[in-house]
Order: structure tokens, then C-alpha cells, then sequence
């Protein structure tokens, strides 16, 4: 690995340094757990206390914490943003040299592009086409007439279905299925006839896909995944859903089929969302909240309990039962006053 220096550290992502630049970093690491040779950062002001006690070589922070800093500083605006962009500097992910491993099947009629790389015991059927500098690492399944845009990664043992396209830097995470028959059933005298599939699902660009995440195909017309969108671990997409670019999904999150997200939404997790609603631009919805009709306004959304004390929980149950003889009580009470004062 070149030698980071903090001066090329801060240049690096746009940081204002103050300290010695020659010092050299030899990575990142929490306030707590940072070493002399390693720079920490404050994004979330839970954690200043610990701007005290760091051993850091220096800190990544917002101006308004730049005095609270013992050692050295890189200020800026968004030290969350400084943070991910001095990880892009210490990723160790390992590389892979561009080859097609003697255990991969692959169809005659395949395209791939160069720099393509395909890694062990990988299926890629009939008229599938691969960008450029792709990696399809081990035991992935890229079905008939796919088309894998350029610098696309997916992980060991994705699945991609039939007629499935990802844009260009799509990254699909180990396990994840995209391409998979939506929920599509009618009902004949209490027998199920299933109903096929026929969309497909299209990915845009820079889009990241978590592990074990599953996106319906749509059953008339397509799903479709924004560009720069990221879903995390373990989020359903129903069939015919609709999500805009650069809207975050949080995880273990479900929206039900044929719902349409705006752009720039942010979606907690546990989230459960209502098919056939609409939720427009700009929305953010709190961990474990249902959403169940449509969203016309942007703004922060919530429902669900947070967890209490069981006593106190209890209690709360106890007088939530309660409330609808509170209210004939309360109706009557009114209504004998109506009369008393006619």
C-alpha cells in the first residue's frame, strides 16, 4: 500500500489539516480503540466525550468540535463523508485478476467484455451479456438473456434470474435474488393457480444490492431499482415496485408489491410498506414502522411502540383495552351535558 501521509489524508477528502501532514497513518479506527498511528472521527456527537481520551494520531471532525480536539485535526462539513472517503484509501478487500475459472459453465451464446473476471462453479446461461472489468465471483447463477452492465460485482452465490438487468457498478452482495417470481396467485375455489411472471427487473446504476435480499420480478411490466440506490441485508421487493434514485433502505425491511418510492427516501429498518400506495420524494420513515396508505408530503414518518419497562408496557395495554368503554363514557357524559344545558 502507498504511504498516506495526514497532508495527503486531507487532501484526499477535502479536509482542512491542522497538525503535522508528514505524519503517516497506518489506518482508521473508532475514538476509543485508535492508536498513535491510526485517525478516528466524531459524526455523531454521542461520542464526543471520547475526543478526551483518544490516542488518535488526529481526528476527523466539524469545525464546531475542532477545539475540543487534543491532537491532530481534519476539519470538515460532514466528517462521516471524511470517513468514507479515507476508508476508499485503507479497503482491503482483495483484488482479483481478471480470469474465467475451468469450473465455470457458461453458454456458448455469452458475451462478456474484457477484463471480465468469473470465478468457481459460476452458471451463466444462453444470450447473457457482461460489461467490461466485471467480477462474478464463486457459485453465482446469471440466467438467460441477463444483461450485466460494466465494473458490475456480485458476490459469491448471487442469483440473477432470466431477463434481469444491472446497470453499470452494480454491486449484488452474497446470496441476494433478483429476478424472483412475485407473489402472484389467483384463487379458484380455495386452489391457488399460480399467475406467471412476465417483467423483469432492472437495476441502475451504482446501485448496491444486500446479502440475501430479494426483488420480485415484476408480472406485467418491470421492477425497477433506481440508480445509486442501496438496500440493505435481508429487504423484500415486491413485484411491479417502483424505487427512485438514491433512496436508502434499511434492513430487514418488506414492501409489498406494485409500490412506488421516490427519490431520496430514506427507509429504516424493520420498515413494513403497503403495496399499491405511493410514497413521494424526500420521505424518511423511522425503524419498524408501517406504512400503509400513501405519503403526498416530504417530511420524517413513525409509528410503532419503542420498548419500555414490561411494567410500564403492561400498564399501557392494560389502559389501551380499556379505551373504548373510556369512550361510550366519556360520549355519554357529553351527551347528558348536551341535555342539561338545553
Amino acid at each position: 500500500m502507498k504511504k498516506i501521509t495526514l497532508a495527503f489524508l486531507a487532501e484526499h477528502i477535502g479536509a482542512e489539516l491542522h497538525g503535522d501532514g508528514d505524519q503517516e497513518v497506518a489506518g482508521l479506527n473508532t475514538l476509543a480503540l485508535a492508536n498513535e498511528s491510526q485517525v478516528g472521527f466524531l459524526a455523531n456527537k454521542k461520542y464526543k466525550s471520547q475526543l478526551d481520551d483518544t490516542q488518535a494520531l488526529a481526528v476527523i471532525v466539524a469545525p464546531a468540535e475542532h477545539k475540543n480536539v487534543q491532537c491532530g485535526a481534519l476539519v470538515m462539513d460532514n466528517p462521516y463523508l471524511g470517513y468514507a472517503l479515507a476508508a476508499q484509501l485503507f479497503d482491503d478487500t482483495p483484488s482479483r485478476k481478471p480470469e474465467i475459472h475451468p469450473s465455470a459453465v457458461i453458454a456458448d451464446s455469452a458475451i462478456m467484455g474484457e477484463n471480465v473476471t468469473i470465478g468457481p462453479n459460476v452458471v451463466i446461461e444462453a444470450n447473457v451479456t457482461i460489461g467490461r472489468d466485471s467480477v462474478i465471483d464463486a457459485g453465482c447463477f446469471i440466467g438467460a438473456d441477463a444483461e450485466i452492465g460494466k465494473s458490475v460485482t456480485m458476490k459469491p452465490n448471487a442469483t440473477i434470474y432470466h431477463k434481469v438487468v444491472l446497470g453499470d457498478k452494480v454491486m449484488v452482495h452474497s446470496n441476494a435474488v433478483i429476478g424472483s417470481d412475485g407473489f402472484g396467485f389467483a384463487n379458484d375455489k380455495g386452489q391457488w393457480v399460480k399467475i406467471p411472471q412476465l417483467g423483469r427487473v432492472v437495476v441502475g446504476e451504482g446501485a448496491d444490492i444486500g446479502a440475501s435480499c430479494s426483488i420480485d420480478r415484476g408480472a406485467l411490466g418491470d421492477t425497477t431499482i433506481g440508480k445509486g440506490v442501496i438496500i440493505d441485508n435481508q429487504c423484500q421487493v415486491g413485484h411491479n415496485c417502483q424505487i427512485g434514485d438514491f433512496t436508502a433502505i434499511a434492513g430487514a425491511s418488506g414492501i409489498a408489491g406494485s409500490t412506488n418510492i421516490g427519490k431520496y427516501c430514506i427507509i429504516g429498518g424493520a420498515v413494513t410498506i403497503n403495496g399499491h400506495i405511493d410514497i413521494c420524494d424526500g420521505v424518511h420513515i423511522t425503524g419498524n414502522s408501517m406504512i400503509v396508505k400513501s405519503i403526498t408530503e416530504p417530511g420524517l414518518y413513525s409509528s410503532g411502540i419503542p420498548a419500555v419497562a414490561n411494567r410500564e408496557w403492561r400498564r399501557g395495554v392494560n389502559r389501551y383495552q380499556k379505551l373504548g368503554q373510556l369512550f361510550e363514557r366519556v360520549k355519554a357524559l357529553e351527551s347528558n351535558l348536551s341535555e342539561d344545558n338545553s
